[in-house]
């Protein structure tokens, strides 16, 4: 019987071993999904141009831009986890309905891109991009920060170091060392987590004019997290936290209207 204990806990603790070396070693498969295909194709209502931003002498990232004129407020959008840049069409005719000019990239790893994502990595993507743009003569001051979702801890690192003309949060978490103890609660992930995200430890050095979107139905990014953030935030700052949204937020007449107001009140 004691036998038969002590070979029951040891078979616990090998299987128990073997799922933080799979945790460990192939997380970056679980965080990132550039092959997800979970969304419904819009018509694209805009004109744009698709260019590739050099990272490196091995990395190019396909890019859509539209309207790049100089001394003209500009989104640069980060997206999320997963898919590609016709998965965040709706959202760009929102812009173009809304007469602001953009240019989304897409991450290493992504839309054919060379390269696999990481935090250091999707940083040096980001930078790349805004360097891209001042070469065109678009200055900071007059760059809006986008991020949605994954995007957004990538927004927060930049205007955490650099002032901008303004940022906005889609559905924002604190950190994924956060995300990781709400999915794994099972499991170490503080001591585990390799690309870490911290925008909660970050965000109280963001100085730019600040827009934060969360839906309260959102049953990914816990809505908590997008409220904490917003607490955190320095003025002047700007919340949208519709009711029924989830964590693809609605680009309904509330979304526009928000979006309109933050950007109008940049200076």
């Amino acid at each position: 019987m004691f036998k038969y204990f002590h070979f029951t806990i040891l078979i616990i603790i090998l299987f128990y071993l073997s799922i933080l070396l799979i945790m460990f070693f192939f997380q970056r498969s679980f965080m990132y999904h550039p092959s997800s295909k979970n969304y419904i194709p819009e018509k694209i209502t805009f004109n744009y141009e698709e260019i590739f931003i050099p990272v490196n002498s091995e990395i190019s990232l396909k890019s859509w831009s539209t309207n790049i004129h100089q001394n003209q407020k500009t989104i640069l959008f980060f997206h999320g986890n997963a898919g590609d840049l016709d998965a965040r069409i709706y959202k760009l005719n929102a812009f173009n309905d809304l007469g602001i000019n953009f240019l989304i990239i897409s991450w290493r790893g992504f839309s054919g891109n060379q390269g696999k994502p990481t935090e250091k990595g999707l940083y040096e993507d980001a930078n790349s991009a805004v360097k891209w743009l001042n070469q065109e003569g678009i200055k900071n001051e007059n760059i809006i920060l986008y991020g949605e979702s994954l995007g957004t801890g990538i927004a927060v690192e930049l205007s955490s170091k650099n002032d901008f003309g303004g940022v906005i949060l889609e559905s924002p978490y604190t950190s994924m060392v956060d995300m990781g103890k709400k999915f794994y609660p099972f499991l170490p992930v503080s001591l585990m987590q390799r690309d870490r995200y911290n925008s909660l430890k970050k965000i109280k050095k963001i100085t730019s004019p600040i827009l934060i979107l969360h839906g309260k139905a959102d049953n990914l990014v816990p809505f908590y997290m997008g409220v904490k953030l917003f607490d955190e935030a320095n003025e002047p700052k700007s919340s949208y936290f519709p009711t029924f949204d989830g964590h693809m937020m609605k680009y309904d007449e509330g979304m526009k209207k928000n979006l309109k107001n933050f950007i109008k009140s940049l200076p």
